[in-house]
Parts: structure tokens; sequence; C-alpha cells
């Protein structure tokens, strides 16, 4: 499961708008945002593509963000409705 609030984290540290990272994956907007917010997973190749974008070299980080165990629903989908 994916650590939005750490992602989006990154996202802003970046600089880079969200937009032009979705074109870079070949994702849409929507379909970004769907992988962010953990209602779609992020396939290995976007994974690595997006730590090259956002030059996360730690692989403890990357792991920590997108492949966190312990990250309850409220804090992936932006404090909304909990997702069960």
């Amino acid at each position: 499961m994916t650590d939005t609030v750490r992602l989006n984290n990154e996202i802003k540290r970046s600089g880079l708008k969200k937009g032009w990272i979705a074109a870079e994956l070949g994702l849409s907007s929507y379909g970004f945002w769907r992988k962010i917010n953990n209602e779609n997973q992020f396939k290995a190749g976007e994974i690595k593509e997006l730590c090259r974008l956002l030059k996360i070299t730690s692989l403890r980080k990357k792991d920590e963000i997108f492949f966190a165990d312990d990250v309850d629903n409220m804090t992936t989908n932006g404090g909304g409705e909990r997702r069960d």
C-alpha cells in the first residue's frame, strides 16, 4: 500500500506538477490520483520511474512510501471516508 502522505510530500518537495508526472508515467491525471490514493496499485515500472523523477534513491525510503504495511486508510485517502 502506498503511503499517500509521504508520496505527496515528496512530490511537493520536488516542485514537479502532478499532471506532468502522470504524463511521464503514461497515466492520466485521474489514473495517477487513483494510484496515489490506493484505489489502484502502482506497477513496478511506474515506481521505478517515479523514484527517478522524484530523485528517491534510498531503497528504505522507496519501501516506506510504496510498500507501507502500517498505513491506515484514513491517511491514504486524505482523511475522508474510511475504506475497509
